[in-house]
């Protein structure tokens, strides 16, 4: 059974840090892309960033220069690391491993974490 364990939220004021964990049990990332994804209330979900198996990352425009994505593979977790953190990330983040489809938040043979809140104040 595949299972994504999400850490890693808090609260922090703006232009603070924080950085995400997920953990995966269950896959490899040589076979799986790995996403971060978000949702606030009264908002959609968007792919905030991705790492594929080839290695390739994506950025959403808003956190490019502030986010960076990296795994670990000897430990199986993908991290985000927020850097200068802004109110309007506050979120709901979410992990996702599986066949990602484009920047969406679709993810094909997917697996869901169960997901972290953030929550940036001024």
């Amino acid at each position: 059974e595949v299972q994504l364990v999400e850490s890693g939220g808090g609260s922090v004021q703006a232009g603070g840090s924080l950085r995400l964990s997920c953990t995966a049990y269950g896959l490899s990332f040589d076979d799986s892309d790995m996403g971060w994804y978000r949702q606030a209330p009264g908002n959609e979900c968007e792919m905030v960033s991705s790492i594929r198996s080839d290695g390739s990352t994506y950025y959403r425009d808003s956190v490019k220069g502030r986010f960076t994505i990296s795994q670990d593979n000897a430990k199986n977790t993908v991290y985000l690391q927020m850097n200068s953190l802004k109110r309007e990330d506050t979120a709901v983040y979410f992990c996702a491993a599986g066949q990602l489809a484009g920047t969406t938040c679709r993810v094909y043979s997917g697996t869901w974490g169960q997901g972290t809140q953030v929550t940036v104040s001024s």
